[in-house]
C-alpha cells in the first residue's frame, strides 16, 4: 500500500504554503494587474460619471436618459458586454476596462447625482449670495457636499470592478482571475482558494482606504455621528 506524498502540492490540498513560496512571482504578477485593471476602469468609470451626473442636475430632461442609459448598461450580462465590445478592442486589456467602466458608471453617476440632489437649495441661495457662479458654486459647494455619497458610490463600483475583472480570465486579461480559471479547469485547488482568496484581500482592503479616505475628506460627518 503506498503512502499519501508528504507534499501539500502532490495532495492536491485547498490550503497549501508550498504553493504561495514556489509560485510568489506568479500571484504578484496576477495581483499587480488585478489592481491595474480594477483601478484604471473606476478612474475612467469616474472620469465620465462626474459631468454626467452634473449635467443630469443642472438640467432636469437629462436625468431620465442618463440613469435609464447608465442602468440598461448594468444590466447586461458580462459576457454579452464583452462579446459587444469585442469589434471595437479585440482581446486586450483594454475590452475589459472598458467593459468595466461601463458597468461602473451605473454606481457612481446615482450616488453623485444623489449627493447633488442633497446639497440644500438655502445652501446654495446663500453662495450665489456671496457672487459665487455656476462653476465656484460647483467646486467649492455643491460637490464638496455631495462627497460622502458619491465616496459611497465609489466603494461600490471599485469592491464591483475588483470582482468582475476575473470575468476578463475569458480574454487571458483577468487578472487573479486567470488564475481562477485555469485552476478551476485543471482542479488545483491550492490556486483556485489563494487566488480567489487574494480578491477578497485586494476588495476588502480597498473598501477601508476609501472609506479612511471618505472620513479624511468629510470631517464635519464624524461630529454628526458622534
Amino acid at each position: 500500500m503506498t503512502a499519501p506524498p508528504d507534499d501539500c502540492l502532490a495532495r492536491n490540498e485547498w490550503i497549501c504554503g508550498a504553493y504561495v513560496s514556489t509560485r510568489s512571482e506568479i500571484l504578484a504578477d496576477a495581483v499587480v494587474q488585478h489592481l491595474e485593471l480594477a483601478g484604471a476602469s473606476v478612474a475612467l468609470g469616474l472620469l465620465l460619471a462626474l459631468p454626467l451626473a452634473v449635467a443630469a442636475r443642472r438640467w432636469r430632461w437629462a436625468a431620465g436618459p442618463v440613469l435609464g442609459i447608465t442602468t440598461v448598461l448594468y444590466t447586461i450580462p458580462a459576457l454579452a458586454m464583452f462579446s459587444l465590445l469585442l469589434p471595437a478592442y479585440g482581446l486586450s486589456a483594454a475590452l475589459v476596462v472598458a467593459g468595466l467602466v461601463l458597468y461602473s458608471l451605473t454606481l457612481l453617476v446615482r450616488n453623485i447625482l444623489a449627493g447633488l440632489r442633497a446639497v440644500p437649495e438655502e445652501t446654495r441661495q446663500a453662495a450665489r449670495g456671496l457672487g459665487y457662479g455656476p462653476i465656484r458654486l460647483l467646486l467649492a459647494v455643491e460637490l464638496p457636499l455631495a462627497v460622502p455619497a458619491a465616496m459611497a458610490g465609489l466603494r461600490m463600483a471599485t469592491v464591483s470592478a475588483i470582482s468582475l475583472v476575473t470575468i476578463g480570465a475569458i480574454v487571458g486579461h483577468g487578472g487573479l482571475g486567470n488564475l481562477i480559471y485555469a485552476g478551476m479547469n485543471t482542479y488545483f485547488k491550492a490556486q483556485v482558494l489563494t487566488a480567489s482568496a487574494l480578491c477578497v484581500v485586494i476588495a476588502v482592503v480597498a473598501d477601508v482606504l476609501l472609506l479612511g479616505a471618505q472620513r479624511l475628506l468629510t470631517p464635519w460627518t464624524r461630529g454628526r455621528a458622534s
